[in-house]
This record gives structure tokens, sequence and C-alpha cells, in this order.
């Protein structure tokens, strides 16, 4: 049965799974549906057009759901959408989207969301992704599976950060990260290939040989960016594992508008 302290208060049209749990003084309002085995902590707020898959664990204090910090704003039903097995920790707020982009906020499964981490408007985030005490996420961005984002990370409006990427304490994106790079600094600097979370994701010693093929050709022999794509292309077949690598690379370099980290 669901637990439910009695200070908290629930819109009667909220949607919530027989088993879910919410601590005192939570508020949920009429458009929320919670799945199964969530846990909602104390003094939370959870509102707007926001759906949370199954097994996530919500603590105290953390904003759900609230109106995009974007001027253009009117009021449109714009959502948020969470999915499975994530951790969000104190003081988090995630915001629905914006009409001017697809109308959704979205986290994926299995993400680790720490500490006064700010996800804004319209940003689209991926799988088992750890942003750590204090990131900040400017609207629009995009997560790639697997990124890690150091504490007091900020990250411009509109960049990418592809699958496997890293950045340091408190660096700034202003630009795209590419997947496996690990980027620090004010602005930030492509710094290595995220090598050993690469290793801890089950990674051959081969698949990284070749990810780091990669990454002396977009950084260390001096080549335009098309030029490094020629190559990076013409490293297919040498590893037929890592073929997906190249291809995961390859897209992420096509749609770099902002350019990428150098």
């Amino acid at each position: 049965m669901a637990r439910i302290h009695p200070t908290a208060l629930i819109d009667p049209a909220a949607e919530l799974a027989d088993d879910v749990e919410v601590g005192a003084y939570s508020v949920i309002g009429p458009h929320v549906r919670i799945g199964a085995a969530c846990h909602i902590g104390p003094h939370c707020v959870i509102e707007g057009h926001t759906t949370l898959g199954q097994g996530n664990r919500v603590f105290q204090f953390a904003s759900l759901g609230a109106a995009p910090q974007d001027k253009k704003y009117a009021g449109e039903p714009t959502r948020l959408e969470i999915g499975d097995g994530n951790t969000i920790r104190e003081f988090v707020t995630i915001n629905t989207g914006t009409v001017q982009d697809a109308g959704v906020t979205r986290v994926g499964n299995d993400n680790w969301i720490m500490a006064y981490v700010h996800v804004a408007h319209d940003c689209q985030l991926g799988d088992h992704i750890i942003l750590a005490n204090s990131v900040q996420l400017a609207g629009h961005v995009h997560l790639g599976d697997w990124v890690f984002l150091g504490g007091l990370t900020g990250v411009h409006q509109f960049v990418r950060v592809g699958a496997h990427a890293m950045t340091a304490f408190q660096s700034r994106l202003a630009q795209d990260v590419p997947p496996f790079v690990t980027a620090g600094g004010n602005p930030a600097e492509a710094q290595s290939i995220n090598a050993e979370g690469l290793r801890r994701r089950g990674f051959t010693s081969e698949r990284i040989a070749l990810v780091k093929q990669m990454y002396r050709l977009l950084y260390r022999k001096g080549l335009t960016l098309d030029a490094a794509r020629q190559q990076i292309d013409a490293l297919r077949g040498e590893v037929p594992e890592a073929d997906a690598d190249i291809a995961l690379m390859q897209g992420f370099l096509i749609q770099a508008t902002r350019g990428i980290v150098r």
C-alpha cells in the first residue's frame, strides 16, 4: 500500500502507483503521475505535467516540474518526463519544457543527480548519467548516456555533451564535448579520453585504443574538423567491435553546430 504522510498535500487528480511513498509536507499537483516503487522525500514539490517512471528516489526539498525560467513562457502545458531508477538529491530543480523547443524536458533511466543541480527547460538527458553537486544546465542542453559532469560545471544553452564524456570540477562548457572526451577548465578544453570510465563499462583495450586514435585525429594532428572526420571514417573495420563507436563520434560531429571544445 502507498505510504503517504498525513501532512503531504496531494491533489485528488494526481496519479500515484499503489506503493508510492510520500514524505511529510510534500506537495504533488493535479497533472503529476508517479510510477511504482517511487519514494518522494519530505518537503518536495512536484507540479506541472510531470511523469515519473518506476523506482525513482527523490530526496527532500527537490522541485520537479516547475514552470521554465524563460520569459517567453506563457503558461503552455509543457511537460517533464523522468524515466526509471533515478536518484534525485536535495534541492535539485528540474523544469518543464517550452513550446519553442520540443515542449518537454526529459531525464532517462538510472541517473544520479546530486544536490543543488539545475536542469533547465527542454534539456534532454540520456541514461546512466552522473551530475555532481551544483552542476547547472541551461536550456536545451543534451547529454548522452554515461556522461559524468564534475561538481560546479556550468553548461551553456544548446550545448551537447556526447556519450561517455566527462568534465572536471568547475568546468565551463560553451561548446559541444564529443563522445569519450574528458574536458576541463574555464573555458573548458579537451584533456584526454575518459579511459577509466570506458574500462569500467567493459570496453576492451582494442576499443579504447581506437577511441584514442579518434581523439588524436581530432586534437593532436592539427587537422580541420572535416579532415579529422574523414580520417576517423577511414578507421572503420580496423576494430570491428568499435565501428559503433566511430558511428557515434561521426553522428555527433555532424551535428556540432556550436563547434567542439578545443
